[in-house]
């Protein structure tokens, strides 16, 4: 039998550490290896067991959970997920836990819903799993994805048919503009950071789908934006793609790539899940493939599951070039992987090396 992944609590609400249990333990492969009410019981508790994954609320009384974070991270680290309510002082707050080494988050408003339970079981479980996979070796000074639970519950697992049509296999010719396409999930902020920081001011306008819920994007955005010579901020309905501009997805919605003419926009729309995210990088690949064809750059880093793949295999068959982050700079090599399976990546690359081949590439324009 395979080893299950024990999981230990830590959370100063009773409701949230029984509701958690609950929705953790339907899943046969986990299972529920204590619970504590604040860090300073779960310190008594690891010098007994050590757990796979640890849930850490935020706010507890004796000890915060970033404070908390940061200590083990410094003594023994372990994959982390915290668990938070969806405010914007709440998206400030885990932005430093993903510094401290946090590798994904729980919505803590949508755990405490007790009608929306059933559909948010599902998304809680797979946080869990994805974050037992961790390459903690990768998480440097932040790593994750923060994703909300799904609104749409376990339904089926729908593709990017939901949101626009396949590609008519016509790939555009060339123009003098290339524009480049980003999805990433687990570990990806931490990836995007590296990434962007070595672009320089007039680097390919760039659209990037991460897998955040709203609130969080708007802050992940401004947060790189202090950090990179590119401009990021959080993508509006209609914005333009421009040479030295980066555009994040919001949270909650689907963002497309449209071209008018030789000028390229962003579409940002709601929609069903695909793959099981909003964003969705199935949904940006496939209209990148659409709008772009062979002036796109496609780029899938980080992250557990397969969204982005079917969508990067369309757009190498649109005639884009397509790169695929390594497994030994990935923090899990789920969604790269999943896209070199399909035969959809051109070249495979450690996450130091990425900016350089955009660079590359953008000269060939």
């Amino acid at each position: 039998m395979a080893k299950k992944i024990r999981v230990l609590i830590i959370d100063d609400s009773a409701s949230i550490r029984q509701t958690l249990t609950h929705v953790l333990e339907q899943d046969p492969d986990i299972e529920i290896m204590a619970v504590a009410s604040d860090p300073f019981m779960a310190a008594r508790k690891l010098q007994e067991e050590i757990p796979d994954v640890i849930t850490l609320d935020v706010e507890m009384p004796r000890m915060d959970g970033i404070t908390f974070l940061r200590k083990l991270m410094s003594q023994r680290p372990i994959p982390v997920v915290m668990c938070s309510s969806l405010t914007e002082a709440g998206s400030e707050t885990l932005l430093q836990a993903l510094e401290a080494g946090a590798v994904d988050v729980i919505l803590k408003s949508k755990i405490g819903a007790a009608d929306s339970l059933a559909d948010d079981a599902m998304r809680i479980r797979e946080v869990v799993k994805s974050a037992s996979h961790a390459r903690l070796s990768n998480v440097r000074r932040a790593a994750g994805t923060i994703r909300p639970a799904s609104a749409e519950g376990p339904a089926k697992k729908l593709t990017a048919d939901v949101m626009l049509p396949p590609p008519t296999g016509r790939a555009m010719a060339k123009t003098t503009e290339m524009v480049v396409c980003v999805g990433a999930s687990t570990g990806g902020t931490e990836a995007l950071r590296e990434f962007l920081e070595e672009l320089p001011a007039n680097a390919p306008g760039m659209v990037i789908v991460q897998h955040m819920p709203e609130k969080f994007t708007a802050a992940f955005a401004k947060r790189l934006n202090g950090l990179c010579e590119v401009e990021v901020k959080e993508a509006v309905d209609g914005d333009p793609v421009l040479r030295g501009h980066v555009l994040i997805a919001p949270g909650d919605k689907h963002m497309l790539l449209e071209r008018q003419g030789a000028r390229y926009y962003v579409s940002v729309k709601t929609g069903p899940l695909v793959s099981r995210h909003r964003p969705s990088v199935d949904v940006l690949f496939r209209s990148a493939a659409r709008s772009a064809g062979s002036n796109a750059m496609g780029i899938i880093m980080t992250g557990m599951g397969d969204d982005g793949a079917r969508g990067m295999l369309e757009m190498h068959q649109a005639g884009a070039y397509t790169v695929a982050q390594d497994e030994a700079s990935s923090v899990v090599f789920g969604m790269p992987k999943e896209a070199i399976a399909k035969g959809g990546v051109d070249r495979i690359l450690p996450l130091d090396q990425i900016a350089r081949e955009v660079l590359m590439t953008q000269q060939k324009f």
